[in-house]
């Protein structure tokens, strides 16, 4: 079988849907009783305007039976926070911006709800409107989205993990947030670590890990969401031509 990873998707919906088409070019088969299965690194939401419509590409896949895992990242859980308790912060970012700030994106998610954003709307009206507008399904949804997916040697995460610890045991805040330490270990983990979260030119593989993200939230350069095939612990990105294998110390071209 084949395992395809799809990163960060920023409420990009076409770049998904040109995703989706090069796994079916590729010959997926992730349909209902196919062998192949398509997981999401997480980052659905926010930055990209079309949030909405994203949640309702992958529920009403999984809905048609597709073999679809989607795994939460750190901006689906900062909408879900808001959905819950309005709340706009998090520790770890480190500017101290709330999730409505433009960088981080979150009134764009809103937007795409119909939600009204502006200077003048408080935090409690954008919470209370959000509230009404955003299906029950699609809350349903985010809450019910896993830290990760461990599939025989590969394991796919959000952000990563923190080098030496059980996966049990690891912390939620670096399930979806870690950068520095795990970024610095170079030796091997217990799998090879399939990631988003941050921003690389070309789907990137750095022997213990592979980075796929490369811009699909992108503010300032072009905006583009990778699909990669996993045959075991070999890999390779999809374009339009084909597959274009990747291996360690490698960048895809």
């Amino acid at each position: 079988m084949t395992i395809y990873a799809i990163g960060d998707i920023h409420g990009q919906i076409d770049l998904l849907d040109g995703a989706l088409a090069r796994i079916a070019q590729d010959g997926g088969r992730d349909g209902p009783g196919g062998p192949d299965e398509v997981i999401f690194t997480g980052d659905l939401v926010d930055r990209g305007p079309e949030t909405r419509a994203v949640i309702d590409r992958l529920i009403a896949g999984r809905a048609e039976g597709r073999n679809w895992t989607v795994l939460l990242g750190n901006h689906d859980r900062m909408f879900r926070r808001f959905l819950e308790s309005a709340r706009l912060d998090d520790p770890a970012i480190k500017s101290g911006a709330p999730w409505t700030h433009y960088r981080l994106g979150g009134c764009a998610t809103l937007e795409s709800y119909g939600v009204a954003t502006g200077p003048d709307r408080s935090v409690a009206d954008l919470h209370a409107e959000a509230r009404e507008k955003v299906p029950q399904a699609h809350r349903d949804f985010l809450d019910g989205l896993p830290l990760w997916a461990e599939r025989d040697a590969l394991l796919f995460v959000h952000a990563g993990i923190r080098p030496g610890i059980a996966l049990e045991a690891q912390d939620e805040q670096d399930l979806v947030w870690i950068r520095d330490e795990f970024y610095a270990e170079t030796g091997p983990h217990p799998w090879l670590i399939v990631h988003g979260h941050t921003i690389v030119d070309e789907v990137s593989h750095f022997g213990n890990r592979v980075d796929i993200d490369t811009g699909a939230g992108h503010s300032d350069g072009p905006r583009f969401l990778s699909a990669v095939a996993f045959e075991g612990s070999e890999c390779a990105v999809l374009t339009s031509a084909g597959r274009v294998p990747l291996v360690p110390g490698q960048a895809a071209e």
